[in-house]
């Protein structure tokens, strides 16, 4: 036990605190992308909006330069998780078993294809809990993915914040 306890105590450093300016910056990125996805859902009726994205956010305009943030990530693995939570869920119903290897199946897919995005590993809760159609893949999660990051695009021009994307397919990493 005393080995258990030692090996989950830590004893790293914290990470340094960003600078109040990239902190007022992300949230404000965040506010402003949620709440445009939101007022056109309510102004078109379609949803654009998934829990997630909430997620998807302080990776986008907090962490623009990383790897889960860039667009390929944010796309990819939202659609790789809600096809595989669907595809699971079609299957299998509601079983707790049957999300469990959705999740699982969709973080495999995701580090597959080199499209990990974090907030993507909910999308197959999502599904389970609200067992929506196939249309869910196109609304809200295909083109929220892409609104999010579309207005990633513009707000991180417009307040000059890093380069973003850093990439978008890449070329592959030499061994």
């Amino acid at each position: 036990m005393r080995n258990f306890i030692q090996s989950i105590a830590g004893g790293g450093t914290l990470p340094p605190r960003l600078p109040a300016r990239q902190i007022l910056l992300a949230g404000l990125g965040g506010a402003l992308a949620i709440a445009l996805l939101a007022t056109l859902t309510q102004l078109s009726g379609t949803a654009l909006v998934l829990g997630s994205f909430g997620a998807s956010c302080v990776f986008i305009f907090g962490l623009p330069e990383a790897p889960f943030s860039q667009p390929r990530n944010v796309i990819g693995g939202h659609l790789i998780s809600s096809a595989t939570g669907l595809a699971i869920y079609s299957l299998f119903g509601a079983q707790p078993w049957a999300l469990g290897i959705a999740l699982g199946l969709a973080i495999m897919l995701m580090f597959a294809t080199r499209m990990v995005h974090a907030p993507a590993g909910s999308n197959p809760v999502i599904v389970f809990l609200t067992a929506p159609g196939w249309s869910f893949l196109v609304t809200p999660t295909l083109l929220g993915a892409v609104g999010l990051v579309l207005v990633g695009l513009i707000y991180h021009q417009a307040t000059g914040r890093g380069k973003y994307p850093v990439y978008w397919w890449g070329r592959e990493a030499k061994p």
